[in-house]
């Protein structure tokens, strides 16, 4: 996961693209541009076959083969913000080096040298460089500066804190207010990834962190509470009144907002 930060200081978590990703988004764009190549050489000797002078006719292929390799795979990468046909397969996008989209001049470069890297050398001098770079970046990204990285990234759900049914009567009563904040975050943290940690490392970090929280829960739990199960319990309980006390607030600034509104013509 590679991290950028905006100008107004906010951290974006971007995944590159990993090599293999790339390399097969390139053999389908490749195999989809000579599909086009030999189809447009075919027509054209079906069509104007004799008709032209051989030179001409060559100069036409020529023009028609830039055509797909240069100026269509860059008009399209400009216009979509960094998509291709093995992109969209592959769920990928080329952005810049700040994780924005890239304009003509990143498409420009990268078509360019992509005439090099891949078609002249075989992909030799794209695999050289990606292999060797981080984001697996070609010659064309380097230069560009330009990256590509993956849209489509399964998020997996937090596990979410649940209210042990032992613990309502105790709960109900608690006061949790004191708790610091980054101490809730941390439970939070914990309750949604302890499903994938080792039994051990749970029940040691669950002890830990239910001895830090304990000095700001009164009255402390029944006597034979699991950690986890007070963590879980502590963290609900911090969710629903702050949920509660929100709602109560929009209600009232509502109320508020209504009779303001009401207030010119209440005569």
């Amino acid at each position: 996961m590679s991290s950028v930060i905006t100008g107004e200081a906010v951290v974006l978590e971007l995944r590159p693209a990993s090599f293999g990703a790339r390399a097969v988004s390139l053999m389908i764009d490749v195999l989809a541009q000579f599909l086009v190549i030999i189809g447009v050489i075919v027509t054209v000797g079906n069509t104007f076959g004799g008709a032209f002078d051989p030179a001409l006719t060559q100069a036409l292929v020529l023009v028609l083969v830039v055509l797909v390799l240069v100026v269509i795979p860059v008009t399209v990468e400009t216009v979509t913000r960094g998509k291709s046909l093995g992109r969209l397969v592959m769920g990928l996008r080329i952005v810049r080096d700040d994780g924005g989209s890239i304009r003509f001049r990143h498409a420009f470069i990268r078509g360019m040298l992509a005439v090099l890297e891949i078609y002249l050398l075989v992909g030799s001098l794209a695999f050289l460089v990606a292999v060797f770079n981080e984001r697996s970046k070609r010659l064309g990204d380097l230069l560009a500066g330009t990256y590509s990285m993956h849209e489509r990234v399964v998020v997996k759900q937090r596990t979410r804190a649940v209210l042990p049914p032992s613990l309502h009567a105790w709960i109900a009563t608690a006061d949790v207010v004191q708790l610091p904040d980054p101490l809730a975050r941390r439970i939070s943290q914990f309750i949604g990834q302890a499903n994938r940690l080792t039994p051990s490392a749970r029940g040691a970090l669950a002890t830990e962190l239910a001895n830090e929280a304990s000095a700001f829960v009164f009255p402390a739990p029944p006597a034979g509470t699991l950690p986890e199960d007070f963590l879980n319990a502590v963290v609900s309980a911090r969710r629903d009144r702050d949920y509660a006390r929100l709602t109560r607030q929009r209600e009232r600034t509502s109320r508020t907002a209504e009779q303001l509104h009401r207030l010119p013509f209440s005569n």
